[in-house]
């Protein structure tokens, strides 16, 4: 389909004014240094280390990148225990890596995996968990970092929406052994495109650095077969500048939920996302729930035929592509709440330059579908 410029998207990048990034650029002209470490670069990586509350940020050309070195970071080898409920790329970085993706149901109220499900599939084979903090809600870290514990298993958060997340007032992405965060277009922060790594052990974080960079530790030295991640000058700056907008743009994402909220309230087969108590939310998405057979999909064709572009992420599940759909793991009977959720769910337009009244309309168009 061709878009239209009055398409209403899910989602639109934000981005700062193109008056305040011009500078960056002619500095970056004048230095010529464009990639490999450079000056932005370094500078974002400090930058995020401290706005986010971390102690390390390894900065990635992009979040599947990431992913993937971060696996290998962590040689992990075996058996991985992830969500079919979730982008595409945080499996195909397991299969990637040579691993077997084991996919685990989840919680219907939260999305995220289901924690008491995850102890009953590992085997001797398993050497990490893969989650995925699902719209920026936070897994159940402790409960997930027990069981790691237990069985000897690394932890490693696909955090790719919950960029400044927080539980309590500590950042979600200080659980576990390693998160990666994801820089796209899309996502509440970006970089045009970009990922990273994030870890609070030192020694971790200079491996992620050899792996991303072909596996040099200096300039005759190569300790490992590493990759290309690394981000360049141009990602880096204008992620130096997105820092200034980000607390007003997530304010701007929270007015639009509350209006969303507000007018989707008490609606007869509608549920709306979770506010979890204690957690700082991003607002990444707004996911509702629409109950019964064919509802969401009617609900989604209405918005559509009026130039509003809803997505019902995720749907399909990862586990029903014909990548993955032969393992054991993937038969529908074992994942029954990831499927009713990939079925009911539907990702309303969010992003910081909808007018509220453009919401208010969504949310009325959205209630007339379901009633007519």
């Amino acid at each position: 389909m061709t878009a239209s410029r009055k398409d209403i998207f899910v989602t639109q990048p934000a981005l700062p004014p193109l008056e305040e990034f011009l500078p960056y650029l002619q500095d970056i002209w004048e230095r010529k240094w464009l990639t490999n470490n450079g000056h932005y670069h370094q500078e974002l990586e400090n930058r995020l280390a401290s706005f986010l509350g971390v102690k390390h940020v390894s900065l990635f050309c992009n979040g599947m990148i990431a992913l993937q070195i971060g696996l290998q970071a962590l040689r992990v080898t075996g058996e991985v225990i992830t969500t079919p409920f979730s982008f595409v790329a945080t499996t195909h970085a397991i299969h990637w890596n040579g691993c077997t993706p084991v996919f685990c149901d989840i919680d219907p109220n939260t999305y995220n995996l289901d924690a008491e499900m995850v102890e009953s599939l590992i085997t001797p084979r398993t050497t990490a968990i893969l989650p995925v903090h699902v719209y920026g809600h936070p897994c159940d870290v402790h409960r997930l970092q027990k069981i790691a514990d237990t069985y000897g298993v690394r932890l490693f958060y696909d955090a790719a929406h919950a960029f400044g997340v927080k539980l309590g007032d500590t950042s979600v992405l200080n659980f576990g052994d390693l998160s990666m965060l994801s820089f796209h277009a899309t996502k509440v922060f970006n970089t045009f495109e970009g990922g990273a790594l994030i870890t609070n052990d030192a020694k971790l974080k200079s491996r992620i650095d050899y792996l991303k960079n072909f596996g040099f530790a200096d300039e005759v030295t190569v300790v490992a077969p590493g990759s290309n991640g690394k981000m360049n000058e141009f990602q880096a700056a204008l992620g130096v500048l997105q820092l200034k907008y980000h607390e007003s743009n997530i304010a701007r994402r929270g007015a639009l939920a509350d209006c969303y909220d507000a007018a989707l309230a008490g609606v007869d087969g509608l549920r709306l996302p979770p506010r979890p108590a204690g957690v700082e939310m991003n607002y990444s998405y707004y996911p509702v729930m629409v109950e019964g057979a064919g509802r969401r999909d009617h609900v989604y064709s209405s918005l559509k035929a009026s130039q509003i572009l809803s997505r019902r992420y995720f749907y399909p599940l990862i586990s029903d592509f014909p990548a993955y759909r032969h393992l054991s793991s993937a038969e529908p009977g074992r994942l029954p709440m990831a499927k009713k959720v990939a079925e009911e769910v539907l990702c309303l337009p969010i992003y910081p330059d909808l007018p509220l009244a453009t919401a208010a309309h969504i949310a009325g168009m959205v209630k007339a579908s379901l009633v007519g």
